[in-house]
């Protein structure tokens, strides 16, 4: 499997609760939504372990990319959120489990071999409310303009709203400060923003950046 969280302490301590169980092995390590995905494009893990908040680009998106680039790689989504609104988008990003952070160990590894097995699995309190309540409302249809973006404008929409110029931008995706300007103006387009103040506050409204 791979982990992916922004602090390495974190890492090393869901390292040592999964690599305890005979079954369970680490295979990479990722300290933001980006890198993850490349691991997974690179080491097709069984199972992905991440932070529902990195930098770079966050644990929704990253789900929802590493379930469409490799369907045999389940995801367990790590959070301190138990808002119904990010349960539903984690599961309508496709995510196997949503684990809160202060579950205990043996709730973290059931969820891994629940996601294994190509079941769902919800910490409690969450799992109070039927899973299937849950999936009911990720699949309802509905208009978001997020949905309009592509993978590159949701990408550059996170790192912009991060304070990141067009010229870091560039070099974190590998492309041009330029081909990022020509990104940029077509998100801000799409979702009706017209400064870098609005683009904040509607990230932070989507929960694209930490709330706190």
């Amino acid at each position: 499997m791979v982990l992916a969280d922004d602090h390495k302490v974190v890492r090393q301590g869901l390292r040592a609760v999964l690599e305890a169980e005979p079954k369970f092995r680490v295979i990479g390590e990722a300290g933001n939504g980006l890198d993850a995905i490349r691991l997974v494009d690179r080491l097709h893990p069984d199972v992905v372990v991440l932070d529902l908040m990195m930098p770079g680009l966050n644990g929704l998106e990253a789900t929802r990319q590493i379930r469409k680039r490799s369907s045999k790689t389940h995801v367990v989504v790590l959070s301190m959120h138990k808002d119904e609104s990010y349960v539903i988008e984690a599961l309508k990003n496709g995510a196997a489990a949503y684990v809160l952070k202060d579950a205990s160990a043996e709730e973290l590894v059931k969820a891994v071999r629940e996601a294994a097995a190509d079941r769902h699995y919800l910490s409690p309190p969450l799992s109070d409310s039927a899973i299937g309540a849950y999936m009911q409302k990720a699949t309802a249809p509905g208009t978001d303009l997020y949905n309009s973006l592509t993978e590159r404008e949701r990408e550059v929409l996170q790192l912009a709203a991060e304070g990141h110029t067009n010229a870091e931008i560039g070099k974190r995706l590998f492309i041009s400060s330029r081909t990022v300007e020509v990104h940029r103006a077509n998100m801000m387009q799409k979702l009706g923003l017209r400064n870098s103040s609005e683009l904040i506050r509607y990230a932070l409204r989507r929960g694209i950046l930490p709330r706190e």
